[in-house]
């Protein structure tokens, strides 16, 4: 009676389903002497409406679940940000470069912010996992239950929010889970502690004759970290130093005149001389060091270069020890759905979710020099050696300034745990002969828990530094209350010296959380047959929408105060709701025409009501044109309203630091005709220096409750080719263009310091006001990186595809390249000076040209799969850098980047399937000079070769 239930509900519920499907906008012809067949109608991504066929308005790149965790990566997020659209902004290897974010995966089109693009599952939102954000962490996503990824550009926001601004990322599950699916992953780097593991557990079960669906999922993966000291490309140090051979010189305006010699020169063996591991100090002109029994002697600081503060093949800092290429981190994902058929016209359906990860960023231990204030140490300290109380009296010092990197203090450790929960429930039908329908509620919520370890107390420290020695020989703190509330006296001359109790004294465990929630109330119906017009049915959707985001972060109490190394945190929380209404429309304009097979009409329009910025409309227009049987166009234009988040909007002013800031109106840095006058008008000296080049400067970062919306346009316009002479090849090509006004950025510190000086009319002071310096040396203070609504960002480019499956020797070859082509991507950052703009296409993290080829070859039970990233040589310097300064460094940019995969496996009769596989199989190098832990670098493999093999049950 029920055997082709699950077949009817097919066709009756495509009319309310909010899953996605499609194959890159490929269509297909019926050849008219064929038997007439019952078409499914489907929605695909970007539309509400349902549509016969796999036929997507705006453009899709689609990716199946199959081709993304057949790989030895650890999540699906590190194989989709190879994809050219998306940018490696957070993977788990520069996940860590952020207080709060280690272990995060997050999705970024277009390289224009994690903010402006909206993750689906199954076309519902998701709960953010950082607070203040929208980003989703994709390791919540269910990988055992994964179908596809729909990735859509154009018109989103009017289809799914204003927060749409680049696009969509859709997730979609897969349905109507039955049988058990097990699967285990083992991955080892050949160099290198790194490995990975992975396994998931499957079950789905069908009950009362069909009508309902239950099922699980189960999944649990974990790595272990890795130094950059685990690998020999990664381990040798190296920094950035004056070239002596670069006579640049000043003109009698005072504007450098350029001799086309490098001013900076990569060394190896380079770094800071200034601080050690085992403290040093600087005496009447020498620096000195000591040794572990706490000796003092001069410091080998031979090869210095003209700063004096950095030497080679000397004695110096080596940063990369404090250098980690890969967190550790684990996850669990939890996932349960059903479904129960109540009535042919109701459906029921419920999901929830339980999802832990945990990640682990390991940084540099606290340090004191002349950054941080070096440590003041009496003459009478109990630790001091007899030939340091020597050469202070030689040089009549009753105290003596030391520097002193305290990695025997221990190592600043950060364990971030994420708890995401996650449930929907709701129904999905169809009433009249045409209409289907579809309500949810959705709740989610992401709870993190972080302990910041080795935490220095600054109170402490300086407690424990002030020694003295009893008339009994013991060694105590001077202050009396410390001493009574269990001061213990540190050593700080010589490495090791600082014993385990005095770490303890000296350090503490900080403990802040933050929780974010998320209410959803959705709904909507379609009909894809309104009514008929001589091109055809008309189709239509709407629906209504109740979102509520709130978002709370409780910082430690005791750090929150200042008094710790750790930054002076401070309580944030904020909430706002959202009430939309939003409309579809496809009419066929006209159809069986020459040139014209068909001709549809898209429009839809999102109307949404904020409790912070008030109203917002976002809209969109399209034309879907189908020449013939082989060829389509399409083109669609869009202009939509994106809100501030809560972080952007409510997010306090934490305290930061920025190191390796380049102060734009220091004498090495004024290099434009601008820079001078304008540094002159801040009352900066002409021959102004930095007292330590290489100190960090003290910044604030927050939200700006004064924000306002910013506004966005964005058109496509593209082609679809099927030759028919070539059966199995599909063409697409897509022009893109995304503007916008007024967007929300945080201007990064040294973008600030320059974008003050850099404008040909004068002073901003939209970024000047943001920058606090000494009132008489004019020493840089403080730096405050605020959101802000800066001018305008754009970026525009072309999307293009091939696919190619044909039959070969017996089997099949499936093959594929995605591609993208940057065009420019620009930040105007002046509001007055609507001309000025920085050009980012081509440089670093934005490549003109990037691509991804992959090849499957399936001949029985053996199948084969390869896959090469292609990544465009870059610039680290933009054009309007090199205006200012043509000839900055030895390094300007990055070489092409290719990146290949390979894996091999067979399918026993039994259910059981093995496959192996290599990760960056001719264990490509990272870019010189990079460890592929930065924004611009996540992108570059930096764990080498990685060889991997599942073993899979499926019955």
């Amino acid at each position: 009676m029920h055997s082709n239930s699950k077949i009817s509900r097919a066709v009756r519920y495509a009319l309310a389903t909010t899953a996605v499907f499609g194959f890159s906008a490929q269509s297909f012809a019926q050849d008219i002497n064929e038997p007439a067949v019952t078409v499914e109608k489907i929605q695909v991504t970007g539309s509400r409406i349902l549509r016969e066929g796999a036929i997507a308005p705006s453009p899709v790149t689609v990716i199946s679940g199959q081709e993304l965790v057949e790989t030895g990566a650890m999540n699906i997020g590190e194989v989709l940000n190879e994809l050219p659209s998306l940018a490696a902004t957070f993977s788990l290897a520069n996940s860590g470069r952020s207080i709060g974010t280690a272990g995060l995966s997050i999705l970024d089109l277009r390289g224009m912010g994690t903010a402006r693009t909206l993750v689906l599952v199954d076309g519902r939102r998701h709960v953010a996992s950082s607070a203040g954000s929208s980003a989703v962490d994709t390791n919540t996503i269910p990988t055992a239950w994964l179908d596809s990824v729909e990735i859509i550009t154009g018109g989103a926001s009017a289809v799914y929010g204003a927060d749409a601004v680049t696009g969509v990322v859709n997730f979609r599950l897969k349905k109507n889970i039955t049988g058990v699916d097990f699967s285990a992953t083992k991955g080892l780097a050949e160099e290198g502690p790194y490995k990975n593991d992975k396994i998931s557990l499957s079950f789905g079960q069908d009950f009362a004759d069909g009508r309902g669906n239950v099922a699980f999922a189960a999944e649990y993966a974990s790595q272990d970290g890795m130094n950059a000291n685990d690998r020999d490309q990664t381990r040798t140090p190296y920094m950035s130093v004056r070239n002596p051979d670069s006579k640049d010189y000043r003109d009698e305006n005072g504007v450098f005149i350029h001799d086309g010699i490098a001013d900076n020169v990569i060394r190896y063996n380079t770094g800071w001389l200034d601080n050690l591991p085992g403290g040093n100090t600087y005496v009447n002109g020498t620096w000195y060091a000591f040794d572990p029994d706490g000796s003092v002697r001069p410091q080998d600081v031979s090869n210095p270069d003209t700063s004096g503060y950095k030497c080679t093949d000397c004695e110096f800092l080596n940063l990369t020890n404090y250098v980690e290429l890969q967190p550790t981190f684990d996850r669990l994902n939890l996932n349960t759905k059903g479904s129960f058929e109540v009535s042919e016209a109701l459906n029921l359906f419920a999901e929830g979710k339980y999802v832990r990860t945990r990640g682990q960023a390991i940084g540099q231990p606290a340090f004191y020099d002349g950054t941080n204030a070096p440590v003041m140490i009496k003459r009478d300290n109990a630790y001091i050696h007899e030939s340091l109380g020597a050469l202070m009296d030689a040089n009549d010092l009753d105290t003596l300034e030391l520097n002193r990197f305290l990695e025997d203090a221990g190592r600043r450790v950060e364990d971030n745990t994420r708890i995401t929960k996650r449930f929907v429930l709701g129904a999905e039908g169809v009433f009249g002969s045409d209409w289907g329908y579809e309500t949810y509620a959705l709740f989610g919520e992401t709870r993190l828990k972080q302990w910041n370890r080795n935490n220095l107390v600054r109170d402490n420290f300086a407690k424990a530094t002030d020694a003295i020695r009893l008339a009994n020989g013991d060694i105590v703190c001077r202050d009396e209350a410390a001493r009574a509330a269990g001061c213990v006296p540190v050593n700080l001359f010589g490495e090791n010296s600082i014993s385990e109790e005095s770490r303890d004294w000296i350090n503490t465990t900080s403990y802040s959380h933050s929780t974010i929630r998320q209410t959803v109330f959705n709904a909507s119906v379609n009909n894809s047959a309104l009514f008929e017009l001589p091109a055809g049915f008309v189709g239509f959707s709407a629906g209504v929408e109740y979102r509520k985001e709130e978002s709370e972060s409780v910082p430690d109490a005791f750090a929150s105060t200042g008094a710790t190394f750790f930054n002076a945190f401070q309580y944030e929380k904020g909430d706002f709701n959202v009430k939309e209404v939003f409309a579809e429309i496809s009419a066929p304009l006209l159809t069986d025409l020459p040139f014209v097979d068909e001709l549809l009409f898209d429009a839809a329009v999102r109307y949404a009501d904020y409790s912070t910025i008030g109203s917002a409309t976002s809209w969109k227009a399209g034309l879907d044109w189908t020449i013939n049987s082989e060829l389509r166009m399409r083109a669609t234009y869009s202009e939509a309203l994106r809100a501030p988040n809560i972080g952007e909007l409510y997010g306090p002013q934490n305290q930061t630091f920025f190191r390796s800031i380049k102060d734009p109106c220091a004498l090495d840095n004024k290099q434009s005709a601008a820079r001078v006058e304008n540094c002159k008008a801040l009352g900066i000296a002409e021959d102004f220096v930095l007292n330590d080049p290489g100190a960090s400067v003290e910044g604030l970062n927050g939200g700006n409750p004064n924000l306002k919306a910013e506004e966005s346009q964005s058109y496509t316009v593209g082609l679809v080719y099927q030759p028919e002479f070539v059966e199995g090849l599909s063409l697409t090509m897509d022009y893109w263009s995304i503007d916008i006004d007024d967007a929300i950025d945080s201007v990064a510190a040294q973008d600030i310091l320059n974008k003050c000086v850099d404008s040909a009319s004068g002073l901003n002071m939209q970024f000047c006001s943001l920058v606090e310096r000494d009132a008489v040396t004019k020493q840089l203070k403080l730096i405050t990186t605020i959101s802000q609504n800066v001018a305008a960002q754009t970026a525009k480019g072309v999307d293009f595809e091939v696919g190619y499956d044909f039959d070969l020797a017996g089997g099949r070859m499936s093959s594929k390249l995605v591609g993208t082509y940057l065009e420019s991507r620009r930040t105007y950052s002046f509001q007055d000076q609507p001309g000025e703009y920085e050009e980012e296409a081509g440089t670093a993290g934005d490549a003109q040209w990037q691509a991804n080829f992959s090849l499957k070859y399936s001949h029985g039970e053996w199948t084969a799969s390869w896959r090469t990233l292609y990544v465009d040589a870059v610039a680290l310097y933009s054009e309007q850098d090199l205006a200012i300064n043509p000839d900055p460094s030895d390094n300007m940019g990055y070489g092409s980047y290719f990146l290949s995969n390979a894996q091999a496996a067979y399918q026993f009769d039994n259910g059981i399937k093995v496959a192996v596989g290599i990760d960056n199989l001719f264990d490509r190098d990272l870019p010189t000079f990079t460890r592929g832990t930065t924004e611009t670098t996540g992108l570059y493999n930096n764990i080498g070769r990685l060889f991997y093999t599942t073993a899979s049950y499926k019955f």
